[in-house]
């Protein structure tokens, strides 16, 4: 809820997950899958809509830090997840990532979120994991 203390509304969540032939955690780079099938009754409790991409691609075509639009990456998924939302709410303007120490995470979102016109917002970026922890079960 960082989002909302720092003054954001928090309209519609998004989630990538990994195809049914997949299981339920993949060995991505880019994305934690474990508990996905969870974040449905999260937008249920904040009353906000879900939307949802299975994960198609897979895999980390490029590895460098700085990333560039690489065809066929797992990180294109997330692009037309957050174009797809873009289309169905025009007035989203922010990103919220849950990345904390992964530059590589983070640099990703934010090339998607720049190449959208959007602002990735990243509240938990390099924070304390204890006192975050602390934070969470309070």
């Amino acid at each position: 809820m960082k989002c909302v203390s720092h003054g954001h509304s928090i309209v519609a969540l998004a989630n990538i997950f990994p195809a049914s032939e997949e299981g339920d955690e993949l060995d991505s780079f880019m994305y934690q899958t474990v508990g996905h099938d969870a974040i449905t009754s999260i937008s249920q409790c904040m009353e906000v809509p879900m939307f949802r991409r299975p994960i198609l691609r897979g895999k980390s075509l490029t590895t460098e830090m700085e990333y560039e639009k690489t065809k066929g990456d797992e990180v294109e998924d997330l692009y037309l997840l957050l174009k797809f939302i873009k289309t169905k709410m025009p007035h989203v303007n922010a990103v919220a990532s849950g990345a904390i120490l992964s530059n590589y995470q983070r640099t990703r979102v934010e090339a998607v979120c720049m190449r959208l016109g959007l602002t990735s917002l990243s509240f938990l970026w390099r924070r304390n994991q204890e006192e975050l922890l602390d934070e969470m079960i309070a």
